[in-house]
């Protein structure tokens, strides 16, 4: 994947190591707020930040390839929480870093005051179910969280991701990640948004200054899930309450054309 979203900014701010920035922002506990904007704004917003902030560097490079599969049981119950807002929703995923080979099997569940929790454990790249270590892992985060290991039964692949990213870590020790070249595919269908950043502030609790500076720009959190978004983007048979309003404004391929495609 080639970076069709040129940030040239980030060749001139201070590197933070992945060791550093895991240890003052790791965040496995966090409130994540998701930002859709142009392109052009995302370069305006870094440029507005690169006087205080410092960019994730790993073996040279800062702007890395992402990989994402998400699972989920045959008759989505991960997604239809989510559409519903269940109180016990989760998501899990494995998560390929293209750069270093590294890949994780991953779980996200509700926290508490509308934050998000996540674990992660190693997994093996290229393998798409989650082995037996992985659903002793997924059951023990379900045990903690009050949910049933029946909740995921049957997990398989439904939906695969891909973008690049960068990340930096910001006065506060809180985060900024940029993601663009967006790309999800499932059952066949792709659907791509180019020029489009999604940019996504992780804070311990209060309101971040990249967060002040969007607000300030006019730009207000969106309700956006990779995993759930994407899906009722490329299914348009699935309920879609929650993201109907950035299904619209922002997604190029219209459900309705899906639906008698």
């Amino acid at each position: 994947m080639t970076a069709a979203v040129a940030f040239d900014t980030l060749g001139a701010l201070p590197a933070v190591s992945l060791a550093e920035m895991d240890q003052r922002a790791a965040l496995q506990c966090r409130f994540d707020r998701k930002y859709l904007l142009p392109a052009g704004g995302a370069r305006r917003l870094l440029a507005e930040l690169a006087p205080v902030a410092r960019v994730l560097e790993i073996d040279g490079i800062r702007h890395f390839t992402y990989e994402s599969l998400y699972l989920d049981t045959p008759d989505l119950v991960s997604y239809l929480r989510t559409a519903y807002r269940h109180r016990r929703r989760f998501k899990i995923r494995t998560r390929t870093y293209v750069d270093s080979g590294s890949c994780w099997l991953e779980a996200k569940v509700p926290g508490p005051r509308g934050s998000t929790v996540k674990y992660r454990a190693p997994h093996v790249p290229g393998q798409p179910h989650p082995t037996e270590t992985g659903l002793a892992f997924l059951d023990e985060v379900f045990a903690r969280h009050g949910l049933s290991p029946a909740d995921r039964a049957g997990l398989t692949p439904v939906l695969r991701t891909a973008y690049l990213r960068f990340a930096l870590l910001m006065p506060g020790d809180s985060r900024v990640t940029v993601d663009t070249d967006l790309r999800w595919i499932a059952d066949g269908r792709e659907l791509r948004l180019p020029g489009v950043a999604i940019v996504e502030t992780k804070t311990g609790s209060t309101a971040a200054e990249a967060d002040r500076r969007l607000w300030r720009r006019g730009h207000r959190p969106v309700a956006i899930s990779k995993y759930a978004t994407g899906l009722a983007a490329l299914r348009a048979d699935l309920p879609a309450a929650p993201w109907r309003r950035v299904l619209r404004q922002h997604f190029t391929l219209s459900r309705e054309d899906l639906l008698h495609g």
